[in-house]
């Protein structure tokens, strides 16, 4: 019989393990992470399930249905410094507890194969590349690009891989994972204030968005700053601070956001114009014609502002990736599986990036479900959100599991 308040108890024991007065310390390949892992071990012992390490360092445990078809829950045991107790451990835990009680229904054998996975890495805080375990497993992980990544203490990821049993050029064999995955499912808090703001307890997901991350660097005159008149500077910050103003407008005309991140000035001194101003812009919009004329409108109203000071700009490329919607069948039954638990469900995209983004990459029918979060915050040790949406959000993914395994089976 599903217990949600076993997964509650067991969130607050992990915390307990793995937390201190600053928050979570579940840092990816450090020794809490692996005690981490060894708590989700222990209780998967228990089941009638198969346990192993991929080649990337993903930890999966296996239930054998009658078909090999499998349905894949996620999620990720490792934390940001100092964050919270939901972020990532909710999604395994409560995945666990599915898995409890699909193998008693079945008597352990249900009528397709089910799937926990704990994918490594998925926060990218201690060498600053997200999803580094479920890339590997949608084929989506450079080698050559996280191979020269460390850490502030100097150490490499391939040297962090190694100590904790992983070599990292065999991280792409972990593709082989996703062979027989019929569809994923993930559970997540929602880290922001959306469902709050509706007080709603949870809601379907339509998909991750696509994001854009450039550089705008504006080019002026460094001037005296006592004897050079307002009207005649050639000021970078003049420009940059218009710029920040419109990317406001640029948002709200296309319906995503917008983020001014960083700004660097040179000379970067009390006594000169600035003639140098470097801004990271962040982009983000499900959709991806949408997204595309964000950033086209962005260059467009830099240029208007460094023709308008005097300057002139340049753009540089950071990152970008497509926007990721999910599987239209399985955000109906992730909502329909909301409503079996409470009156209303709402559909919302998601801002952050989650694994799931990468197993939908990889063309795996996936969808998720959040929960709200209490003040939109996390990343945070003061991210918490009910403990009765807690339950309700583990019964949600436990209905959305069984319409996923009959679809399944369906279609097999």
């Amino acid at each position: 019989m599903l217990d949600p308040h076993r997964t509650i108890d067991e969130l607050k024991a992990l915390r307990a393990l793995t937390g201190d007065e600053h928050g979570a310390q579940r840092v990816a390949f450090t020794d809490t992470w692996l005690a981490a892992r060894a708590f989700l071990k222990e209780r998967l012992d228990a089941l009638p399930v198969t346990q192993h390490m991929d080649a990337a360092g993903n930890w999966w445990a296996t239930l054998p249905g009658e078909s090999d078809r499998a349905l894949l829950i996620g999620g990720h045991l490792d934390s940001v410094p100092n964050g919270g107790w939901l972020d990532g451990c909710l999604n395994i835990l409560a995945g666990l507890e599915v898995l409890r009680r699909v193998s008693e229904q079945y008597a352990g054998r249900p009528p397709v194969t089910l799937k926990l996975v704990d994918w490594a890495d998925e926060e990218g805080a201690r060498f600053g590349r997200s999803l580094y375990g479920s890339s590997a497993a949608s084929g989506h992980l450079n080698l050559d690009e996280v191979r020269a990544l460390r850490d502030r203490d100097g150490v490499s990821l391939e040297d962090a891989l190694k100590r904790v049993g992983i070599t990292l050029a065999d991280a792409p064999k972990a593709q082989g994972e996703l062979k027989d995955a019929a569809a994923y499912l993930e559970l997540h808090i929602e880290q922001g204030p959306v469902l709050e703001g509706l007080d709603l307890p949870l809601g379907a997901v339509l998909g991750t968005v696509g994001v854009e991350r450039h550089t705008i660097t504006f080019h002026g005159q460094a001037a005296h700053s006592g004897s050079t008149p307002m009207n005649v500077r050639r000021d970078a910050f003049l420009a940059a601070g218009r710029f920040g103003q419109a990317i406001y407008d640029i948002a709200a005309r296309h319906g995503g956001v917008c983020t001014i991140g960083s700004v660097k000035t040179l000379p970067g001194i009390v006594t000169s114009v600035v003639e140098t101003c470097e801004l990271t812009l962040d982009q983000r919009h499900l959709d991806a014609d949408n997204l595309a004329a964000m950033w086209q409108d962005a260059q467009d109203a830099a240029t208007q502002f460094a023709q308008d000071a005097g300057c002139t700009v340049t753009f540089g490329s950071l990152w970008n990736i497509e926007p990721i919607p999910f599987h239209p069948m399985l955000i109906d039954a992730a909502e329909a599986s909301i409503l079996t638990v409470t009156p209303t469900a709402h559909r919302l995209p998601s801002g952050p990036l989650h694994d799931a983004a990468e197993v939908a990459r990889a063309g795996v029918p996936t969808v998720m479900l959040f929960v709200q979060s209490l003040r939109g915050i996390s990343h945070n040790r003061i991210e918490d959100t009910r403990e009765d949406y807690i339950a309700l959000s583990v019964q949600a993914l436990d209905e959305l599991t069984s319409r996923t395994m009959d679809w399944i089976a369906r279609s097999t």
